[in-house]
């Protein structure tokens, strides 16, 4: 198919309806309400299901239901809606049952403003809800890749009968690019074996997240961690840019390592050798490929919009091998490739030892800035 320039945020609703999404529940709220307003436009068309639901705690709620008969289906929010939401992901985490959220990350805390961010990362990559689970966290960094990962959550979400999040800051969501769309899917008329469909003529089948005995949910919990193990095994995500030789090495995901290439590029022009890696998988994290890294980079700068979310995972990931330096713009405001490359040159020219807290320095650079 040729392609077509597409704003991100119709780009992912079509994505998911050529995905074969039957049923699409949610409420507006910027920088994502053109997901929903497309959906509103698309559903009925193709005759699915679309309700604006009251609120994003009663969508969610909506989606749980309709996810038990074993359908395709999704809602979408941002940030604040997305905090609304996490007492029915849980419930949809302990029942075992495939849904796909997109979350289109705006600023905050609080209310915050409509401005691109990253500032839920702790929120959707560390689980969000009450309870032992962990869902699947897709990142794009561009129209083209939000499409491919829309289309890919569905096939993860009902491979391992979980949560998968698209999470798109809002950068990616308002953007336009030129992107191809793929082919329509057919929607799927059988059900799953677990699916509650009725019990005319069979055993009837129930699903709960329920487990009053204490042995009960522990069987439960550890039926989902050994999922999520294969998840780990199985499902990181990852691209990798000029590492062969990089002595530095940007760690940054979405719109903030979409950024950073720009910045490698220029400093690789300067004759400074970095490179990038940048995660699209956030759960589960390239935790092996960055300690690989670590064995032969000598330094690692974390570029966020936040104020060092991911950061945490990366030094972990790292062990203490190597100096991590931080670099972040939270609260809906988007860092310039030059803002990158400063920081690249004053790596590359005042090493640092591993010591130190890479906030702490990122801090004091900030205040020295703002005097």
């Amino acid at each position: 198919m040729a392609r077509e320039l597409l704003e991100g945020n119709l780009a992912m609703a079509e994505a998911a309806v050529r995905a074969g999404v039957e049923a699409y529940f949610g409420y507006p709220i910027t920088p994502q309400t053109e997901v929903l307003e497309w959906m509103s436009k698309r559903m009925p068309e193709l005759g699915r299901t679309f309700l604006q639901a009251e609120s994003e705690v009663a969508a969610v709620n909506m989606v749980y239901g309709a996810a038990c008969t074993g359908a395709r289906v999704m809602s979408s929010s941002s940030s604040p809606g997305v905090s609304l939401m996490m007492e029915g992901l849980s419930y949809i985490a302990g029942t075992e049952i495939p849904a796909v959220l997109i979350d289109v990350v705006r600023g905050g805390p609080g209310l915050g403003n409509i401005a691109p961010s990253q500032g839920d990362y702790n929120q959707i990559v560390h689980g969000g809800g009450h309870g032992d689970y962990h869902p699947i966290v897709l990142a794009p960094a561009s129209v083209q890749e939000a499409i491919d990962l829309v289309a890919l959550s569905f096939d993860l979400a009902e491979k391992y009968r979980c949560i998968t999040i698209v999470m798109a800051d809002g950068s990616i969501g308002q953007m336009m690019e030129p992107a191809e769309l793929p082919e329509m899917r057919p929607v799927r008329k059988e059900r799953a074996e677990w699916a509650v469909t009725g019990a005319v003529g069979r055993e009837p089948r129930i699903l709960s997240s329920i487990y009053i005995n204490p042995d009960d949910e522990e069987v439960a919990n550890h039926r989902l961690l050994d999922r999520w193990y294969q998840i780990l095994e199985n499902e990181v995500r990852y691209k990798e840019y000029y590492l062969d030789d990089a002595e530095i090495v940007i760690v940054g995901f979405g719109t903030a390592g979409r950024i950073s290439l720009s910045a490698v590029r220029a400093a690789r022009a300067e004759g400074i050798k970095v490179g990038l890696l940048r995660p699209i998988s956030l759960s589960p994290f390239p935790f092996q490929p960055i300690e690989e890294i670590a064995t032969r980079a000598q330094s690692v700068l974390v570029v966020e919009m936040n104020t060092g979310q991911m950061l945490d995972d990366v030094r972990l990931a790292v062990k203490g091998r190597i100096p991590i330096e931080f670099y972040g713009r939270p609260g809906g405001t988007v860092p310039f490739p030059d803002e990158i490359l400063n920081e690249i040159r004053r790596m590359a020219h005042e090493p640092l030892s591993a010591e130190g807290d890479a906030r702490l320095r990122w801090r004091q650079r900030v205040k020295k800035s703002q005097k």
